[in-house]
């Protein structure tokens, strides 16, 4: 793997992520776009290792992604779970007939010794996709969800209950062991980043496990390159997912400036740039008040220009 000076590391989770690194692979020469996932959401179902955030980010990248959903694979069939259904079996975590093959090849990689990162990116390569996708780790790390229902893995929180509990705290087990991507320390440590961006993710279940893998906070923190946080809170919503929903039990502000307090708190030093919505603009002098420099634009990605236009914004930002 190689990188010029102006390639561009993204942070991404699943759904919301995915979309902000469409945009940016849009506006990229080929191959200058790498992506750190989060990989505290894997887990292993019906013998096969399920890794939904990088499926999701190879989805979207191939342009085979469900449209509606965001997630999964368009024009999917199910009479792989129906008739696993009708034996008796788990089927609360549905896969696709399609979707199979991907788990399928990825557990028979793993099983001859492949790494995380070298299935990954040979998933990527036959399906087309020249963003450059790393797990965050090839070390496993689980979220754990604590609820007022007691502790469930995230998986079973997120699907199975439909984040119905009350969530009063995360663990990442196997963190304090995990070692980070070596190619990705590697284009931190070379100087071949002009841009980190964060994007629009869950900070609890979706970047908070990425950037607490040992060192790694640090080493985007040192890097020259400025880091750039686009907030998943937009006019007090989370546009996807259950941040919003996990923001309120933890008595967490459900604004722009919860995700800046966040960050700023547990990762001092880390964003040079926090980007808001039009609609909060209005946060923006509390915000810097933070120590973060607030840029404003337009952060809803609904159509594919305005995910380009989200990315070119980004990529202009600490431009002399």
């Amino acid at each position: 793997m190689t990188a010029s000076a102006d390639s561009v590391l993204a942070l991404s989770g699943g759904v919301g992520g995915a979309k902000l690194a469409l945009g940016l692979a849009d506006e990229l020469p080929p191959g200058q776009l790498h992506v750190l996932a989060n990989t505290g959401d894997d887990f292993d179902h019906l013998g096969l290792h399920i890794s939904p955030d990088i499926d999701t980010l190879l989805y979207t990248l191939s342009g085979l992604a469900n449209p509606e959903q965001g997630w999964g694979l368009a024009g999917e069939t199910w009479q792989a779970m129906d008739s696993l259904q009708r034996l008796g079996g788990e089927t609360w975590f549905r896969l696709g007939d399609k979707d199979l093959a991907t788990h399928l090849r990825r557990r028979q990689q793993l099983a001859q010794g492949l790494s995380l990162s070298e299935v990954t990116a040979g998933l990527a390569a036959s399906l087309g996709v020249d963003t450059h996708i790393y797990p965050m780790s090839d070390d496993p790390v689980r979220t754990t969800v604590h609820t007022t229902d007691g502790d469930l893995p995230f998986q079973h929180y997120f699907v199975r209950e439909q984040c119905r509990p009350a969530v009063t705290g995360f663990n990442f087990d196997g963190i304090s062991a995990a070692r980070p991507n070596r190619a990705v320390l590697r284009l931190l440590q070379d100087g071949q980043l002009s841009r980190v961006v964060i994007c629009p993710s869950n900070p609890f279940v979706s970047v908070d496990p990425i950037l607490q893998v040992p060192g790694l906070w640090l080493a985007l923190r040192d890097s020259p390159a400025p880091v750039i946080l686009v907030s998943p809170i937009v006019a007090g919503l989370a546009l996807k997912g259950p941040a919003a929903k996990m923001m309120t039990e933890l008595g967490v502000p459900v604004t722009a400036t919860g995700v800046a307090e966040h960050y700023s708190g547990r990762y001092p030093g880390l964003v040079d740039y926090f980007v808001i919505d039009e609609s909060d603009v209005t946060l923006a002098p509390e915000i810097e008040e933070l120590g973060l420099e607030v840029a404003v634009t337009k952060t809803i990605m609904k159509s594919r220009d305005d995910k380009r236009r989200l990315a070119r914004f980004t990529l202009g930002l600490g431009e002399d």
